[in-house]
């Protein structure tokens, strides 16, 4: 069941890539109904033990009939042209439900998102909605990745037990079995990046800013971002080309620079030739929790970029501690302003406030059967609105110093020449047993993450696939690379350069259980 080339005989599904289906498509050898259809059958063949899909498109065949009567007369629209995109289920659709995994808002009955409108725009199929952690990852204190009241329990596709990582896991779990040629997931801190280094694949947390969250269920406008998620370096560049750009809905969006390269498509093969990048090492604190397989995918990543002409530069970032320690009091004090936000201007039948959202938790069935809603709680009982010049002072400052933690490690030396032109780390652990607090008294056992500098910074980071740990060497490990703001363009370069040298990726297997292992203590995993 986990052969990529199923139901396509001579197509193997997980190889292939975007502009090579659009060659195909473009010589009449393949068509977006075949395709799609292809997405879909595997779908219905894998996703019962998957649990990656919350829902699927009615409509997905006669849109990929659509576009193939589009290309016959007028020729493609954009490289997305008849490309089947997985959304995740925190981003508005009119077409299906959008609940960001909650009962709540399975009677929600919001318009299309900008980006989904740009994706449809540019021919792509929306084959469905990805599932994710339930409310990003930010409703209980305890929470179990990958798991929603409405699509159930995302599982990795490599060992069936373990689990995705959140809370795109519906997103990279999805690209990474072949459900889909891409997806689109969101991150507030981790969410894009985490689930594609656990997973397999590509993922990219775009500077904030860069692509609009009109329509996006939010946790704070101050860090949320959407972004690609692709098997594919080039995939991931091609669907963040689509999405990209301003929007009158969403300020942070007139924010991009009038001069910026859009081009992301175009890739540098040889961006790692001559570059300079930044190695954020392990302190012997965190070398304590991370096994010695891991840290060895990071130093056989750190000789990859070697060998493709990069100079290694031993680095450590500063104010960490202060970040973190002021990151959840700030988010706590905006998902309460945005959330209300978004539930007050998106019709439908569902509760008006987080208050309500409260409410409907305690009284449902199925909500609170794994864990409690102690953020939303948090959040609700906080006096003090996100406006406050104290929350405004806590963010602005943690800001301050997130980007600071990076611009100060990028211009390390007396000259240019000594700039640094990313920071690379390891971006997961192997993914650890999928638990949950009412079962077993443990959830997940999160145990390192690099994804914090640039997701308070609202610099960009994207995970690239780097290798297998963990037991029997069956789990994936990934690498982060992260830079300047709007440096996009740039830090895509570099990961393609680095997905061609390394070439780490390996098709999933979809093994039951490759034993158990410890289970450390758990910190709040990403959102």
């Amino acid at each position: 069941a986990g052969s990529g080339t199923l139901p396509l005989r001579d197509l193997d599904l997980d190889a292939l890539t975007i502009p090579e289906l659009q060659d195909r498509m473009d010589a009449g050898r393949l068509s977006s109904v075949v395709l799609t259809g292809a997405y879909l059958a595997r779908i219905v063949a894998l996703d019962d033990e998957l649990g990656a899909v919350l829902s699927v498109n009615p409509k997905a065949l006669e849109d990929a009939a659509a576009s193939d009567r589009t290309r016959q007369r007028k020729g493609p629209r954009s490289p997305l042209e008849g490309i089947p995109v997985l959304l995740k289920d925190n981003v508005d659709t009119e077409q299906m439900p959008t609940t960001a995994g909650s009962r709540a808002l399975l009677d929600s009955e919001p318009d299309d998102a900008t980006i989904t409108r740009r994706l449809r725009e540019a021919g792509a199929i929306v084959i469905g909605k990805a599932n994710l952690s339930e409310w990003a990852n930010f409703r209980g204190a305890d929470s179990t990745s990958g798991w929603s009241a409405v699509g159930g329990q995302t599982a990795s596709p490599y060992v069936l037990d373990r689990n995705p990582c959140g809370s795109s896991s519906g997103s990279g779990v999805g690209v990474a079995a072949s459900l889909a040629q891409v997806a689109i997931g969101t991150e507030t801190d981790g969410s894009i990046v985490c689930p594609a280094g656990q997973n397999g694949v590509v993922g990219l947390k775009p500077t904030l800013g860069l692509v609009s969250r009109d329509g996006i269920v939010p946790i704070s406008a101050e860090q949320d971002t959407a972004g690609p998620m692709a098997r594919h370096a080039v995939d991931a560049a091609i669907l963040l080309q689509v999405v990209a750009g301003t929007d009158d809905a969403d300020a942070a969006t007139a924010e991009i620079p009038a001069d910026l390269d859009a081009d992301f498509a175009d890739l540098d093969l040889d961006a790692l030739q001559g570059a300079r990048i930044g190695v954020w090492t392990l302190t012997p604190e965190q070398a304590a929790q991370v096994e010695d397989d891991t840290e060895a995918v990071f130093a056989a990543a750190v000789k990859q970029l070697e060998a493709a002409g990069a100079t290694p530069v031993p680095v450590q970032l500063a104010y960490q501690d202060e970040i973190g320690a002021g990151e959840t009091p700030a988010l706590l004090a905006e998902f309460k302003r945005d959330v209300n936000a978004y539930l007050a201007q998106t019709p439908g039948e569902h509760p008006a406030d987080l208050a309500g959202l409260i409410e409907f938790n305690a009284q449902d069935p199925v909500e609170l059967a794994y864990f409690g809603q102690e953020l939303f709680e948090q959040a609700q009982a906080a006096t003090v609105p996100a406006e406050d010049p104290a929350v405004q002072a806590t963010r602005d400052r943690i800001r301050q110093l997130a980007r600071a933690s990076i611009d100060e490690v990028l211009a390390q030396g007396p000259g240019p020449e000594d700039d640094l032109d990313a920071v690379v780390g390891l971006t997961n652990t192997p993914a650890w047993q999928t638990r949950y607090q009412s079962v077993d008294g443990q959830a997940d056992a999160f145990v390192y993450s690099t994804s914090g500098p640039a997701a308070v910074a609202g610099y960009p980071n994207v995970s690239v696939p780097a290798g297998f740990a963990g037991l029997r060497g069956a789990l994936p490990v990934g690498v982060s690379f992260f830079g300047a703001r709007w440096a996009d363009a740039e830090l895509l370069d570099i990961a393609a350069d680095f997905e061609d040298q390394a070439a780490a990726r390996e098709e999933p297997g979809y093994l039951p259980t490759v034993g158990a292992d410890p289970q450390p203590d758990n910190p709040q995993p990403g959102t």
